[in-house]
């Protein structure tokens, strides 16, 4: 899988769907494999897909992923310039009436999906590499990585030639009232426009 040069994403995403890795399989609708170009200038990871990434099988097309497209075209980051994916692939919830509400996944489910998401850097090899919010991070910077310390910052790791890490874009979502949340999504777009110029594509 991961080893092989000779699979593409297509082939790749095709296999995911069947994973069995962790229980997750049993109340996800089905595997939402990453998106975007083979040879992705930047590759976004986030938690894990959302109810409405879920019902339609692709990553960050719901309220999350239109703030992710609002902060990319503010920072300057052509969307097509973004590979886009998790580090879980299977929604985990929780029922709340007829809502399915968002559960954090496990260290066990994290490091069952894992091989998945290293055969996506493997194949993609974006320049590089954002982690969005804490599960992210920690997964692939290591269990001490605090994103509030060091976000919008490089940081060393063999994983990518630039590595970077910021708040999952949720995160805006979450933040409250209107100047609240004006504020957070600033910090996101000026974190996301150090990645613009590493590309040379931000002012």
């Amino acid at each position: 899988m991961a080893g092989d040069a000779q699979t593409s994403l297509a082939e790749l995403r095709a296999a995911a769907g069947g994973c069995r890795a962790c229980e997750l399989w049993r109340t996800g609708t089905r595997t939402v494999f990453g998106e975007g170009a083979e040879r992705a200038g930047v590759m976004m990871v986030g938690e894990q897909p959302g109810d409405r990434e879920d019902i339609e099988g692709r990553p960050f097309v719901g309220p999350a992923g239109r703030v992710l497209d609002e902060a990319l075209e503010r920072s300057g980051i052509e969307r097509d310039l973004v590979y886009v994916t998790n580090v879980v692939k299977h929604f985990k919830w929780r029922p709340r009436g007829k809502r399915r509400i968002h559960q954090k996944p496990n260290l066990e489910e994290v490091r069952a999906c894992r091989p998945w998401l290293d055969a996506e850097l493997a194949l993609v090899r974006p320049r590089v590499l954002v982690c969005l919010g804490s599960t992210a991070a920690q997964a692939l910077l290591g269990r001490d990585f605090r994103v509030t310390r060091e976000r919008g910052r490089f940081v060393e790791s063999p994983l990518a030639d630039r590595v970077t890490a910021t708040v999952h874009p949720s995160s805006i979502l979450r933040a409250g009232d209107g100047d609240a949340r004006r504020a957070a999504m600033e910090q996101l777009v000026a974190d996301l426009r150090v990645v613009a110029r590493e590309l040379g594509t931000g002012g």
